[in-house]
């Protein structure tokens, strides 16, 4: 009998707003790090017919140029939409107890937030050595372009953004 083996995805994509404002610091090598987190709020009908809402809190981290771009332009209620990876660590709690949480690796955040008529996208570019390569940044996509793929209103479940 063959051997199968799984294959590596870990891939995750979800859209939220900041439920406060993202905390910035630098590592003691000066490696630039964000942490916050997000609500994302799925709506559903339940057995009797009632819209219902089910919100989910995940933990986000941002390194790099990413970090200091979330810095720079997130604050609290800012809606966003993040393209990671799972990852999950230890750490020590208050109470001297050990915890462990999982959260989003953010490779790739937008901006979803009207900001001078722009739609502002960061993405981390990580070499294979672990290191950040370089980040894009992309001012380009106007609200009246008819080539923007994100014109008009949409609704993510929490709260209309019209670009």
């Amino acid at each position: 009998m063959a051997e199968y083996q799984m294959p590596d995805i870990n891939t995750v994509i979800i859209a939220g707003n900041l439920t406060r404002d993202p905390s910035f610091r630098k590592t003691t090598n000066g490696t630039p790090v964000a942490n916050f987190w997000i609500a994302s709020t799925r709506k559903f009908r339940d057995n009797m017919g009632q819209w219902r809402e089910n919100v989910c809190y995940v933990g986000v981290v941002a390194w790099y140029k990413l970090a200091e771009a979330c810095a720079e332009h997130l604050q609290k209620g800012s809606a966003v939409l993040i393209e990671g990876e799972l990852q999950s660590r230890s750490l020590r709690g208050e109470d001297g107890r050990n915890r462990s949480i999982v959260e989003i690796k953010a490779e790739r955040i937008q901006f979803l937030n009207k900001k001078e008529d722009a739609v502002i996208e960061m993405r981390s570019v990580v070499s294979d050595e672990g290191q950040n390569s370089e980040s894009k940044e992309r001012n380009d996509l106007s609200p009246e372009d008819e080539n923007n793929p994100l014109k008009g209103k949409f609704d993510f479940g929490y709260q209309e953004v019209e670009l």
